[in-house]
């Protein structure tokens, strides 16, 4: 049994660079899972950084200098963070609020439209079953009643939270622009000058990561701008609301435009009915759907990763189940990372095995 464990060590991590580069991923994975709460700030200015550095290179290739691009790219985030606390959240806050004081209508249309199906359909459902749904839904209903006024409850911390990412984020973003090179040299400087793997990884996911993830940056605006002028040409309630739903659904692949679609619908629903504006509603939102699968998502990333659906999907579970949305969000830079360590990692061929073949 020894003898197994260590052929199979040293086929896998017989190489030096091998060997520090498992430490280094046991090492990461260890401080995000214990101290990513601590380090969530500096994470997220690390993305943001990594982000706005094309912005940078491109202004310093038109001739910019580096701390006037820094400067460039910085007025730029600002002015975004800006405008999202003063003029998107407001308006996002009072549909919102809209929304849910409005909900107890809906239910109880809703209500009225479920007892009338026993009637209709009396081989499909029965009375029992209706008032059995109704009796759950409202369970299920009031249980987010009581979450969110545990949560307004305890919003001052979150506000708290909040002004401190509003505050520390930017300036933390604005010196990983500045003294990137220095930072990148200090950190290579405890790795082994020779790190043909690492390297490897590097240089494969650092190009595809950026694209990937300004790419999705991109296609949340778009998607969420084109929703947002769709729904207000057609006058639906609560448009902004809906509009950063849809835009941020195209953050998980397949599973997030089948979700949004519900609200959009029921929304729709309950302010037209089954009216020509409610199936020009879904004929729309259709077309954006469509347009984003089939123009935009090809158009942003024509250096697709080259991910099986299955792996793409699982991705977004168990990295979603760690982290959340961020994890929602990089899971497929991250399958695409660990895909990357596999397929660069350095396999020791045993002298046994070798002088077989």
């Amino acid at each position: 049994m020894f003898k197994i464990f260590h052929n199979w060590f040293e086929r896998y991590f017989g190489d030096e660079e091998a060997l520090i580069l498992a430490i280094l991923l046991g090492l990461s994975l260890i401080i995000v899972i214990t101290m990513g709460v601590i380090l969530a700030p500096m994470i997220a200015s690390l993305i943001i950084a990594f982000l706005m550095q094309g912005m940078v290179l491109k202004l310093r290739a038109w001739g910019v200098p580096h701390i006037g691009s820094v400067s460039v790219a910085f007025l730029v985030l600002v002015s975004g963070l800006a405008a999202s606390v003063f003029i998107l959240m407001p308006i996002i806050w009072q549909q919102a609020v809209k929304l849910i004081s409005e909900i107890p209508r809906m239910l109880t249309e809703w209500n009225q439209l479920l007892q009338l199906l026993p009637e209709k359909y009396p081989m499909l459902i029965t009375a029992d079953q209706v008032d059995q749904l109704i009796k759950s839904a409202g369970g299920e209903l009031g249980g987010m009643g009581q979450q969110l006024l545990s949560f307004s409850l305890t919003s001052l911390p979150v506000l708290v939270g909040a002004l401190i990412y509003i505050v520390l984020v930017p300036i933390l973003v604005f010196f990983f622009l500045k003294d990137s090179r220095q930072l990148i040299h200090w950190v290579t400087s405890f790795l082994p000058k020779q790190r043909p793997v690492m390297s490897s990884i590097w240089h494969e996911m650092n190009e595809q990561i950026a694209n990937y993830v300004r790419g999705k940056v991109i296609e949340i605006i778009v998607v969420g701008i084109a929703s947002y002028i769709a729904f207000a040409i057609l006058g639906l309630n609560y448009a902004v609301l809906l509009a950063l739903a849809v835009g941020l659904s195209v953050v998980i692949p397949y599973i997030g435009a089948a979700v949004v679609t519900l609200p959009v619908a029921m929304i729709g629903f309950f302010q037209w009915g089954l009216s020509s504006e409610f199936f020009y509603l879904i004929m729309v939102y259709g077309v954006i759907q469509a347009l984003d699968g089939n123009v935009l998502v090809p158009l942003l990333f024509s250096e697709a990763v080259n991910l099986h659906p299955v792996a793409i999907i699982m991705a977004v579970l168990v990295f979603g189940g760690f982290w959340g949305l961020w994890g929602v969000f990089f899971a497929i830079p991250l399958a695409t990372l660990v895909k990357a360590i596999l397929n660069a990692w350095p396999i020791r061929e045993q002298a046994g095995n070798a002088s077989v073949a």
